[in-house]
């Protein structure tokens, strides 16, 4: 008897769950890919791949909520036929009765677990490599549709064209900024410019290829043009790079080292870059000191594989980030790499070092402005730029490091041990931010770990809240048994969520925020045992 009675229930329940999940599966997956859709301009073939990468992220919020709507639909049909009462008084118990919802509510609770935990994180990472893989076709779309592009992550550069060639990957009428804050840093125009796309593990590195350009810098660089630029930037992380779409075991990770998360990687290797920025400018300033007490020209030397240059300067100040201007006259002297013998020399009262190229093992680029040179004939000539690349950091400065974690090198005690002055404010808030960047990460890690946790859990009481609801308002509608079945989710939800935010801020007690989290839980739970104890009176 107690087979067949199961039997009827488990076939009703999982009939009404798997429509009710189907209809709402893709109801949800539909509005999660409308803002991909509008921010990244994807084209129809990615849709159908993105709905299919969102249906995982749909269901840890369908399940639930298509479970509860069918126990409590079928399960108040069932007291409203009478049916309810005859199994009591059959002698039939009431957990008996109730042992198909459970079923349903803790596979419910694993499956969400699962997902959210497991399945998710790898969908959305699959979602991040289709939208990489069309990196081109979303910078170009976007660039038709809007006429400009906000490359990711921070949106620092921004690219405008007239006319675009997606099929030999040409923009026309090209205007490109590099924003800071609320300042343009830079502005390129260009007739046109070659947009070329080098994939990475972490990243996609744009290159573009302008022609036919005006550079105008800050105040101090000035403007200048040139037949042919390059400019290279990160196209980053569209989807992956939070932790609320990371697996349990790379959270664990990341707990254990912050540079698994490449947020963190990067802002780490932009404060060693900043460091060896500033050990650079302080070895050039202890050499020209020297020059300046002995009375005699010295040059700083740098070279690459293919150059020896020298010059020097009356004093140099880190500019901005990883960049070092030369004050005064600036002599420049390229050499023979073998021989030592001069070749040409150049003056100039504006100068600039930018350390470029991988964080880690970096390269100097240097700059003059408005140069003069002596031409064969005897005769001066002045040119507006002169660009000197790949060359190499000097050993005075790289030798000062035999830390292999990027992470403590860049941190402010090694900061106080290798350089001599008091740092500049620019290291000194990356490494602010780089020290508040791991510590909200850490709280994030905390804060989702628990509320998955509590989410998941949660499914079950929830859901054994809406078969008692159903029970007992079977002489009512059953959509208002459903509604009031909502509210105990409701402030699951809202404890979550509210307990999230006050772990995730840096401020407050996170031990609180945790403790909020369960509460909505163990409030899910005391409602239950509540509607239980009265069903079992009756």
């Amino acid at each position: 008897m107690l087979f067949t009675l199961h039997r009827y229930i488990f076939r009703e329940v999982f009939k009404i769950f798997l429509l009710a999940t189907v209809g709402l599966t893709l109801i949800v997956s539909l509005g999660s890919i409308l803002g991909p859709i509008q921010e990244y301009g994807v084209g129809p073939k990615q849709v159908l791949h993105l709905m299919g990468y969102f249906i995982p992220v749909a269901l840890t919020f369908v399940l639930p909520m298509a479970a509860l709507f069918t126990t409590t639909l079928v399960y108040g049909r069932f007291a409203y036929d009478n049916e309810y009462d005859a199994c009591r008084a059959s002698g039939v118990s009431l957990p008996t009765l109730v042992y198909p919802g459970l079923v349903l509510a803790i596979i419910v609770a694993i499956a969400n677990l699962m997902l959210s935990f497991h399945v998710v994180p790898a969908f959305v990472q699959r979602a991040e490599k289709s939208l990489k893989a069309n990196a081109k076709q979303i910078l170009f779309r976007n660039i038709q549709r809007k006429g400009y592009y906000k490359l990711p992550p921070d949106g620092r550069y921004r690219i405008y064209a007239d006319l675009v060639d997606e099929k030999n990957n040409v923009l026309a009428g090209v205007i490109a900024t590099e924003v800071k804050g609320n300042a343009i840093k830079k502005i390129i125009t260009a007739q046109k410019a070659k947009v070329q796309f080098n994939a990475h593990d972490k990243f996609n590195e744009v290159r573009i290829i302008t022609h036919n350009t005006y550079q105008m810098g800050s105040e101090d660089e000035g403007g200048f043009s040139a037949e042919r630029l390059a400019l290279t930037t990160e196209f980053g992380s569209l989807l992956g790079d939070e932790i609320k779409f990371k697996k349990i075991a790379e959270m664990k990770k990341i707990y254990a080292n912050p540079m698994e998360f490449y947020p963190i990687e990067k802002l780490a290797h932009a404060a060693y870059a900043q460091l060896i920025t500033e050990l650079i400018a302080e070895d050039i300033t202890t050499k020209l000191a020297k020059q300046a007490d002995s009375n005699d020209v010295k040059f700083y030397e740098l070279h690459s594989g293919t150059k020896l240059i020298k010059f020097n300067a009356e004093k140099c100040t880190v500019k901005d980030e990883k960049k070092i201007q030369l004050h005064g006259k600036v002599t420049l002297i390229e050499s023979d790499p073998v021989t030592g013998q001069p070749l040409q020399t150049y003056t100039s009262t504006n100068g600039f070092l930018h350390i470029e190229g991988d964080e880690v093992t970096p390269t100097i680029t240097l700059v003059i402005y408005n140069a003069v040179w002596q031409q064969p004939d005897g005769t001066n000539a002045l040119t507006q730029r002169r660009v000197i690349r790949g060359l190499i950091p000097p050993t005075a400065v790289t030798d000062k490091f035999k830390i292999n974690d990027i992470l403590l090198a860049a941190s402010p005690a090694t900061t106080k041990t290798v350089l001599k002055k008091q740092p500049g404010a620019q290291l000194i808030m990356l490494q602010r931010r780089l020290k508040r960047k791991i510590q909200k990460t850490m709280l994030r890690i905390k804060a989702e770990t628990h509320s998955r946790l509590a989410f998941g859990i949660g499914c079950v009481p929830m859901i054994l809240i809406g078969i008692g609801l159903g029970i007992i308002k079977k002489q009512g509608h059953l959509l208002s048994a459903f509604a009031a079945g909502c509210l105990p989710a409701t402030i699951l939800v809202v404890a979550i969520i509210s307990g999230k935010q006050i772990t995730e801020n840096p401020g407050s007690q996170t031990v609180l925020g945790i403790i909020i989290i369960w509460a909505g839980l163990a409030t899910l739970i005391a409602i239950m045992m509540v509607l239980y104890r009265k069903l079992m009176k009756n």
